[in-house]
This record gives structure tokens, C-alpha cells and sequence, in this order.
């Protein structure tokens, strides 16, 4: 394979990728920084953001190139030729996907060293996974801004299916003023059964092309994560990933999962301390959100109080039969995380914060259980409107 290959399959790729929706994290994203990376879950669209990327400013020229490390050219080559290649040949942006894929096993001191030899070059670079890139902060810090792409919001599923374009909100948006923003929202848009679509099919931007077989998708992306991905960073024997893929099983069919580490392990035939690092593991790799008692690193050590899938797409996935309660919490937790710190309440299900609490249920939920505490609020499933401080579920879809 020949170097200009790389060229032409990049071509092909940017011509082909579209651009009539693009995701939230494009305008936040600094691009005039030199050393970039996205992080995110495998599947949520960061290669797709790149080639837009490339796209929209550079598809009259080969100053960018987007090339992928899993690629088997590397096979015979290092990234730092490409690099000077480019470099040599008027290139001024280098794309680089799937950095843990690369066979050398040192991309971090690749990147580095490309970094400090070519100043006017540009590194955009994704991981798949979560995992390695979180490690490698440390080294890359004083070179590199890093963001975080999430699966699309209730707000951006709207948008894909177009049904319409509404700009985000903030927390405190919903809170003071969420009466005549879910009534704008509403009059333009049937709401509920959009909501419903959502929470089974439309976290991944992916599940566009063949909706019939979305859930046998996500299994394999869990596969992925958990055979591919993770042995390249961590050291973990195959039977402790069959033992994480029943692990999620579980966590899909609690109403919603309370952790017991000893009977978790019990069941899956492990130790307590094997169940609280495939815990941290499944965390890490973007599958888990797990909600803690508090701020202090101290606490974080000690078991969670709750474990959600990280979406609720997964949990349709993993389980013929999802407890709606979870569903409803794992929703709430997916969407609050991206943009504010969330931990377990012992009075409500969410304290967010460290100033609000919430307690997220269905039409007949009251404040019985949050009536004393101040900055307290329901949100509240399968209604359009709220009052009060009972808030529609689906508008904290909104927050990006």
C-alpha cells in the first residue's frame, strides 16, 4: 500500500460523509488549537465529526488528511512518516482516529514528538474508547486541549429526525422557565412518542442506517469495547470480559441496581474486589454511570450507591424487559452528566451539584419524599407540560 493511498482513501471518505447535521460539540470545539482530542464512547459519532471538520474547511486541498491507525498501512509504518510526509507536501492538519489501535503501542510519544518537531502542523485526534486517553492526560496536558463527545441528546435526536431545531438550554433555563419552554416546544412538535422513540433507538447517531438491527448493533460495539478496546490497555483475561458482559446484563434488568458487591459476585462467580474493578473498568470505557454519596475522593473509593447503564438504548439492548423506573433515572443521569456533577441522594434519586435535589418519576409521583428540602424538584415522565416544580422528563434532553 502506498503512501498516496492514504490520500485517496481520505478523499473518499470526506466526500462521502454529509453535513446536514452536525454535532453539538463542533461549535465548543477550539480548532485553532494545535494538539486536539474528542474522547468519547465508541459509536457516538467522532470520526464523523473529523471528516465534517475537514470538510467544511478543507476539501479544495490536501492541507488535511484524515487516516484512521488501525489502518494496515502502520503495519509498516509509523504515524510520525505520515506526518513529516504531509508536512513536506503542504499539509497543515493531521486527523488521527482510533490512537489506541496503533500497533507500536506508543502513540502518546508519537503524538509528542510530532508535536515538538513539526509547530506548524495541526494533530486532531479520537480514541474509541475512553480508556487509554484518560491515562495518557497526564503526558499530553500541557500540549493538548481534550473534549468529551456524547451520544446524541434528546435535543439533537429531534433535530436528526427532522422535526425540528431548538437551541439548548441550561439547567437554570428548565428550572425557572420550563412552563413556556415545554409549551413552545410542544406547539411545533409531538413530543411524547418522540421521547419514547428516543430512549429505545436514539442515543447513537448510527441508528439511521439500519433500524431494524440497531440492537444487535449495540451488542456489538459492547463486544467491541470489551474484546478490542480494553485488552489494549488494560491486562485482563477473557473470562473476567465474558463475566463484564452478564455484569451489564444485570445492571440492565434492576429496577434500577442497587450495589451489592458480594451478592454481584456471587453471581457471576467473582470476588467482591474483581466486581468493584470491572465496576471502574465499565465506567471508564463510557458503559456504566455510577452515582456516589458525596464529593470527596475518599468516598469515591467506596462502593456506589446506584449503577445505570450509560444509556438508555443499552439497556433495550441488553434486556427484554427494562424496569421503566430505571429507564426513567438512567435518562435523567445520562443527560445531567455531560454538563453537571451528579451523585446519589439518600432523600431523592439525584443530587446535582451539590445544590439541587430531584426525584424523577412517572405522572403520580409527589413530593412526599423531597417535601423538606430546599432547591427541590420532580421530573416527571409522560407529560407535555409542567407546573410548578414538576417538570416534564424529557425537556432535561435539552441541556445540549
Amino acid at each position: 500500500m502506498e503512501i498516496t493511498d492514504i490520500y485517496i482513501n481520505s478523499s473518499r471518505l470526506v466526500n462521502s460523509v454529509s453535513l446536514s447535521h452536525i454535532r453539538y460539540l463542533y461549535d465548543t470545539i477550539d480548532w485553532s488549537s494545535r494538539m486536539i482530542c474528542v474522547k468519547g464512547a465508541r459509536g457516538v459519532g467522532k470520526t464523523t465529526l473529523m471528516l465534517q471538520r475537514i470538510k467544511k474547511v478543507f476539501s479544495k486541498s490536501e492541507q488535511a488528511i484524515y487516516i484512521s491507525l488501525d489502518d494496515l498501512w502502520f503495519t509498516e509504518h509509523r504515524l510520525i512518516d505520515l506526518a513529516e510526509y504531509h508536512i513536506l507536501h503542504g499539509g497543515t492538519h493531521l486527523f488521527v482516529d482510533e490512537v489506541h489501535r496503533y500497533p507500536y503501542n506508543n502513540w502518546i510519544q508519537e503524538l509528542k514528538n510530532i508535536y515538538d518537531r513539526y509547530p506548524e502542523l495541526h494533530i486532531i485526534f479520537t480514541g474509541s474508547s475512553l480508556l487509554q486517553i484518560d491515562f495518557s492526560i497526564a503526558d499530553l496536558s500541557r500540549r493538548c486541549i481534550f473534549y468529551t463527545l456524547q451520544g446524541l441528546s434528546f435535543r439533537e435526536f429531534i433535530k436528526f429526525e427532522d422535526k425540528g431545531n431548538f437551541p439548548s438550554l441550561t439547567l437554570e433555563d428548565i428550572l425557572k422557565g420550563h412552563i413556556d419552554i415545554s409549551a413552545n416546544i410542544v406547539s411545533k412538535v409531538t413530543i411524547i412518542p418522540l421521547f419514547e422513540e428516543y430512549l429505545r433507538h436514539g442515543y447513537y447517531p448510527f441508528y439511521k442506517e439500519a433500524p431494524a438491527s440497531y440492537p444487535l448493533r449495540l451488542q456489538q460495539v459492547i463486544t467491541t469495547i470489551l474484546e478490542n478496546d480494553l485488552p489494549a490497555v488494560e491486562k485482563v483475561e477473557y473470562v473476567s470480559i465474558r463475566k463484564m458482559k452478564r455484569l451489564l446484563v444485570i445492571v440492565s434488568q434492576m429496577v434500577p441496581f442497587t450495589s451489592n458487591m458480594t451478592k454481584v459476585g456471587e453471581s457471576i462467580e467473582t470476588t467482591r474486589q474483581s466486581v468493584a474493578r470491572m465496576f471502574q473498568i465499565l465506567e471508564r470505557a463510557a458503559l456504566l454511570i455510577m452515582l456516589y454519596s458525596g464529593k470527596s475522593n475518599m468516598q469515591q473509593l467506596a462502593k456506589p450507591e446506584k449503577v445505570y447503564l450509560e444509556n438508555t438504548n443499552l439497556m433495550y439492548a441488553l434486556s427484554a424487559a427494562s424496569d421503566i423506573g430505571n429507564v426513567r433515572e438512567t435518562f435523567f443521569a445520562n443527560q445531567l452528566k455531560s454538563r453537571h456533577e451528579i451523585a446519589f441522594s439518600g432523600q431523592g434519586d439525584f443530587r446535582i451539584d451539590d445544590t439541587y435535589t430531584f426525584e424523577v418519576g412517572g405522572k403520580t409521583k409527589t413530593f412526599e419524599q423531597i417535601k423538606d428540602l430546599p432547591d427541590s424538584y420532580l421530573a416527571i415522565d409522560d407529560v407535555e407540560y409542567g407546573t410548578g416544580k414538576r417538570i416534564p422528563l424529557w425537556l432535561f434532553g435539552f441541556l445540549y
